[in-house]
């Protein structure tokens, strides 16, 4: 699963997470999928979003890093990148706001930008240039190398433009259709309306492509 204060906060209400009972407990509707049986599966590994452009971070972030942690999940991660500001500087936020400890999930870099804040911030090329400052700086401070999480809209409309980063870099895919995208594809993010046991409300739900964690 992945996570923000959007799990914690709706209106004026806040709500806390029972670490020690998450299931999940459905897989959505709002995407194309065949399901077969009863959706009653562990959760084995939760990415966490740690902050946002230069100044926003998730006052969340280091209770559920600590908690997921400590009931046994693999914990990783994710900044989202604003068109409006340099990649180092939001790396610096990033870096400032999160945590990577040993054992951890790759950090990841979260690309939504929208075709006209693609156009506003110069174009894709920029987009691009600041997103490599970012994950150079970020790779540098942890030694490991980040993860893109990018929709397959993306990919199809942008991502050959970087073949540095299509042949480089892993991906986490947003894509809520059963087929197989051209890249180096880690994790799938199948649903984002899934429930969880433990959680209050909408949970995007996500797969690890592989048999067991490296």
């Amino acid at each position: 699963i992945d996570i923000s204060r959007h799990q914690h906060e709706k209106g004026k209400k806040r709500y806390s997470i029972n670490w020690k009972d998450l299931r999940i407990i459905s897989l959505g509707k709002k995407s194309k999928k065949i399901i077969h049986g009863k959706v009653d599966y562990p959760v084995r590994f939760v990415f966490i979003k740690a902050t946002e452009g230069v100044t926003v971070r998730n006052r969340y972030f280091a209770a559920d890093y600590a908690a997921a942690r400590k009931h046994g999940y693999r914990t990783g991660a994710y900044h989202f990148f604003s068109t409006k500001t340099s990649g180092r500087q939001q790396a610096i936020n990033f870096l400032r706001h999160s945590r990577y400890t040993k054992g951890d999930l790759p950090p990841v870099l979260d690309l939504e930008p929208t075709d006209a804040q693609i156009r506003k911030m110069g174009g894709i090329d920029n987009l691009f240039h600041h997103a490599r400052q970012w994950l150079n700086t970020v790779e540098k401070a942890h030694g490991v190398r980040p993860i893109l999480y990018i929709s397959q809209r993306f990919v199809n409309k942008y991502l050959s433009l970087a073949p540095d980063l299509h042949n480089n870099y892993n991906v986490w895919i947003a894509r809520y259709g059963e087929y197989k995208p051209d890249v180096n594809l880690s994790y799938w993010q199948l649903s984002p309306d899934g429930r969880v046991k433990g959680i209050h409300g909408d949970v995007d739900i996500n797969v690890y492509n592989g048999f067991d964690f490296p």
